[in-house]
């Protein structure tokens, strides 16, 4: 028997992540055919979002994932929960029209604010904190491109400061740059936040069968009929694909592609290399990303190449490690560079930056998620948010600006 989703393998090298205990959710293999509101395929932080979201609004949900919890991209993360977009306000206001630009620009900070207050709620014990975002000027927009970019922001409604290259120097140590200061992003331990969402959904009489693979799927008129690898069934009204990025064979690509990036962990520092939580990175399109962790060391990733195969990814683990700590070294010379962790990873890419949420064209009561890039985490809160909206409401206003005709 075929599988529904195209394999992977997510992850290569050792995540910082890896090391932290967790809490895994209530999960085991299916053992006989089951009936529900809504199948999640998938248990990554989309997966999790989706089930917290649908199990809440009262719908009896059933997840499955192929792997034990917490083993796909999610432990790849590095977690920078930005509400800014990769692509700069200015450049996709170019793409979709202002007003769409701005619509899903403040939708994605509302995001993440909801994504705070959730967990909050929830009271997730993921090294959750708030942080500042430092983007730096890059290829993509010097300093000028960043004082446009800093006015469209407010004409939006979002905060947002411009820097000089001399203030950027004074505070942070990074010589030679100018960069937009915003509030509102999050960090976070991406294997504690997947966990905790799920054990909330778990905690709805929400079922997590793992590993338990998907194998085909059959849309009908009321419901889909889903059938696991062991020969199972699933019935359900609803199933959503949340397989982050192995694709859905039936799930039109679009425009998305999938990358492979690469990412460092220093040892821990003995005082913060910059002024309070900050999340660091470029206007590039290739860019470099920092942040630190809980237990004060950075983490620098970058590198983004297009996706050939993981051999291939793995294979060049070495090499990119050690220019990432070339380009580390060069930023942020203050900072002890000697590391303790490097891993590869995947992701998905599309070419103006935004996800693609909504029903699948040609299967009928289906939907999916993918295409995050570097905004996954919050793309994952809009996903729960819109296709909770969408299957146990009146449906969502912005679904508009990422539905399956958009990413045509």
């Amino acid at each position: 028997m075929v599988s529904a989703t195209r394999h992977r393998d997510l992850h290569g090298g050792r995540p910082v992540w890896q090391d932290s205990r967790v809490r895994l959710p209530p999960h085991q293999p299916l053992g006989r055919h089951r009936s529900c509101d809504v199948l999640i395929v998938g248990a990554g932080i989309s997966g999790a979002m989706l089930a917290d979201a649908l199990s809440a609004a009262g719908l009896h949900t059933i997840i499955c994932d192929r792997r034990v919890p917490l083993q796909g991209s999610t432990a790849a993360s590095t977690a920078m929960i930005l509400h800014e977009i990769d692509t700069p306000l200015t450049r996709l206001v170019g793409q979709i029209g202002r007003e769409n630009g701005e619509r899903i620009w403040r939708r994605s900070f509302l995001a993440v604010q909801a994504l705070r207050e959730r967990a909050r709620q929830l009271r997730i014990d993921a090294e959750l904190e708030e942080q500042d975002s430092l983007y730096l000027q890059g290829s993509m927009l010097d300093a000028r491109g960043l004082q446009r970019e800093a006015a469209a922001r407010a004409r939006a409604g979002l905060d947002v400061r411009y820097l000089g290259a001399a203030r950027v120097e004074q505070d942070y140590g990074i010589r030679r740059r100018a960069a937009l200061l915003s509030s509102g992003s999050l960090a976070a331990n991406p294997r504690r936040l997947t966990a905790g969402f799920l054990r909330a959904a778990a905690s709805r009489h929400a079922e997590l069968f793992a590993p338990e693979e998907v194998a085909e799927v059959h849309p009908r008129r009321s419901g889909v009929i889903a059938t696991t690898r062991s020969g199972r069934k699933i019935s359900a009204r609803h199933l959503v694909f949340a397989t982050g990025y192995e694709l859905p064979k039936r799930v039109p690509a679009g425009g998305h592609k999938v990358v492979s990036t690469w990412a460092i962990a220093t040892v821990c520092q003995p005082r913060l290399p910059w002024p309070g939580p900050s999340l660091i990175w470029e206007a590039s399109a290739l860019y470099l990303y920092l942040r630190t962790t809980s237990d004060g060391r950075v983490l620098c990733g970058g590198g983004d190449e297009d996706f050939a195969d993981s051999a291939h990814r793995d294979a060049l683990l070495p090499a990119k490690t050690a220019w990432l700590q070339r380009r580390l070294a060069g930023l942020l010379p203050q900072v002890d560079h000697r590391l303790r962790y490097a891993w590869s990873g995947s992701f998905g890419q599309s070419a103006h930056g935004l996800p693609t949420i909504g029903a699948v064209p040609g299967s009928r009561n289906c939907y999916a998620v993918l295409g995050y890039g570097g905004n996954g985490i919050t793309f994952s809160m809009m996903a729960a948010q819109m296709l909770r909206n969408v299957i146990a409401g009146d449906g969502d206003a912005d679904l508009d600006l990422v539905g399956f005709r958009h990413a045509g």
